[in-house]
């Protein structure tokens, strides 16, 4: 495979999961649907089960988009991820990249407002990706949980942007 072939593929599977966490953050169900493949698709998300991409849209609505006793958000998210190790697949000769695998460290924070708590914690992710329709999407999703710290946030003032959610914002126009 040439050299600028992989480059493209790795840039546009690193572009890919920053759009799939900025969709997390951003709560936006049509961003995060987007990121994965159209039919098929396997995620696995620890604690909130082993499905497919539809069926963990609908448990991402009810989680992110929940709202607290004051009429705001209840859960306030912080995906990083860093630490990417990518193989891209030898296509076929004569054809472009169109399977790599990848995984990556993700330190991730949450506020739960109506809980009045705060979680910071780290995990693996484990994950394959395709080409599907001339992009790179998600076949496949497995995050590992590691280790966790709750805390109250007892004395701490939460303040949070007063926006509405535009679904797709947090993806449009990114595609790989």
């Amino acid at each position: 495979m040439e050299y600028q072939e992989e480059h493209r593929a790795r840039q546009a599977i690193e572009q890919l999961k920053y759009r799939y966490w900025r969709a997390c953050d951003a709560k936006d169900p049509e961003g995060f649907r987007a990121c994965f493949v159209a039919t098929g698709g396997v995620l696995d998300f620890g604690p909130l089960g082993r499905t497919d991409p539809d069926t963990m849209v609908g448990i991402f609505r009810k989680i992110a988009l929940a709202t607290a006793t004051d009429g705001g958000p209840r859960i306030l998210d912080m995906h990083h991820g860093f630490m990417p190790s990518l193989t891209v697949e030898e296509p076929d000769a004569g054809q472009a990249p169109h399977r790599a695998t990848g995984t990556w460290t993700l330190q991730f924070r949450q506020v739960d407002r109506d809980q009045g708590t705060e979680t910071l914690s780290t995990g693996e992710y484990s994950d394959v990706y395709v080409v599907e329709d001339d992009r790179w999407v998600m076949a496949e999703c497995l995050f590992t949980p590691g280790w966790s710290v709750t805390r109250s946030l007892e004395d701490a003032t939460v303040t949070f942007p007063e926006v509405d959610a535009v679904p797709g914002a947090a993806t449009a126009g990114a595609d790989s």
